[in-house]
């Protein structure tokens, strides 16, 4: 059987929360380690917490493992761990291999330096020859499109440039295994789509990555398997989709349903507003949890306060970090209508094709020249993956306008 090119046993790290007080147990541990004290690092003193507590993986030669986990989960201290930045206080780490980190932006890079010439010290630490490096230069400079730029020093860079060059130097040093830590998500779509294509190429040719992101979805298409870090545990190895499901379970715990807003806080003449909106549908269970690829109905009851025709109904369909997953709007089809006290619109998503999560509408009411009516967060919901097709969604992040059938009544 293969060797694992990374291999964590028991793997434990712990942080105190008063800079003082971690000092001084800095300098116990410094004094334990001298004296071969084993396990005096061990145990929790006054303040300390464990940021990873009895991790194990292994990480075998090709494969990509994907890392995901809420803010403080101990995502980056796994990879600091791995790249060797920092040592564990409990259990064992064993690395194989030659080993690339992309953890910080720009880290390593001087200041004072221009690009090019930290590109000259970054290869001399990897152990490349002037000669090579001389050799390299003009790929990674072409690389990250920074040519014109590249004799500036880098104290000027911007985020995306930063992201650039440290990407670019990464992967031209062939590692065998390649530790990234959310700078994909920096630069413009163009360069993110560049980097893909390399990563694709490096695990073609053998480079195994340990991604770490905030987007599921980017592991779930980048990595074999997945693990979600939470509290400073990981889950065991799981498929991407199968991941993205239980991180989405996690957040899930920590978000509660918003209440209602009330009319006069909300924008709008309200000469005509919604009273209620709702889910229903064989889908929708009595807890309001949603079951992707059933039939879901959005139900909006209005009441006019005198006749308005001309009117048209948008609804907004939104994930939990705000933005706008889908859009639906009777343009056409409602401002022959008019509407005069008490009516009921509704939309019909058969099947319903979104993914795990928090969901929240947004439903707004206008007629050719005002907002009637405008209610942010109108309902919450959840949305669970029960049936196999659903595991099937493309989980791609974007707005779009939903097909469907709008009635009246």
């Amino acid at each position: 059987m293969t060797e694992p090119l990374i291999s964590a046993r028991g793997l434990g790290k712990k942080f105190c929360m008063n800079f003082r007080r971690s000092l001084y147990y800095g300098m116990q541990d410094v004094l334990a380690e001298v004296l071969c004290l084993s396990g005096a690092t061990e145990r929790l003193r006054n303040g300390e917490f464990w940021a990873l507590e009895d991790v194990n993986f292994d990480l075998q030669p090709g494969e990509s493992l994907g890392i995901v986990g809420r803010n403080g989960a101990g995502k980056s201290t796994l990879l600091k761990l791995a790249a060797g930045i920092i040592k564990p206080d409990r259990g064992r780490l064993a690395i194989r291999g030659r080993v690339g980190a992309l953890i910080a932006l720009g880290a390593g890079f001087n200041p004072l330096l221009t690009g090019r010439e930290n590109i000259y010290a970054a290869c001399m630490v990897y152990g490349h020859s002037r000669r090579e490096i001389d050799e390299l230069v003009g790929e990674i400079v072409d690389f990250a499109g920074l040519r014109e730029f590249i004799d500036m020093p880098v104290q000027n860079y911007s985020n995306g440039m930063y992201a650039r060059l440290g990407f670019a130097v990464a992967v031209q040093m062939e590692p065998d295994v390649m530790l990234v830590d959310e700078v994909l998500a920096v630069g413009d779509s163009a360069f993110q789509r560049k980097c893909f294509d390399r990563i694709y190429k490096m695990q073609a040719q053998g480079t195994s990555f340990v991604i770490v992101s905030h987007n599921p979805y980017q592991i779930e298409r980048l990595c074999q398997k997945a693990t979600v870090l939470d509290h400073g545990r990981l889950s065991p190895l799981l498929e991407g989709k199968d991941a993205v499901a239980l991180y989405h379970e996690l957040t899930q715990a920590d978000l509660a349903p918003g209440s209602s807003t009330a009319l006069m806080s909300r924008e709008g003449t309200h000469e005509l507003y919604f009273e209620r909106v709702a889910l229903e549908g064989p889908g929708v269970s009595l807890d309001g949890t949603v079951v992707s690829m059933g039939s879901l109905t959005i139900v909006a009851d209005i009441v006019a306060t005198k006749p308005l025709s001309n009117v048209r109904f948008r609804l907004e369909v939104c994930g939990a970090d705000n933005s706008v997953v889908s859009m639906v709007t009777t343009i056409g089809l409602s401002e022959s209508r008019t509407f005069d006290g008490k009516h009921r619109v509704a939309f019909t998503l058969d099947p319903c094709q979104l993914t795990s999560g928090w969901y929240y509408l947004n439903a707004v009411a206008v007629d050719r020249h005002l907002r009637l009516d405008a209610w942010q967060r109108a309902a919450e919901f959840k949305v669970v993956l029960k049936q196999e097709a659903a595991r099937n969604l493309t989980s791609d992040n974007g707005a779009f306008v939903s097909s469907g059938r709008w009635t009246f009544s």
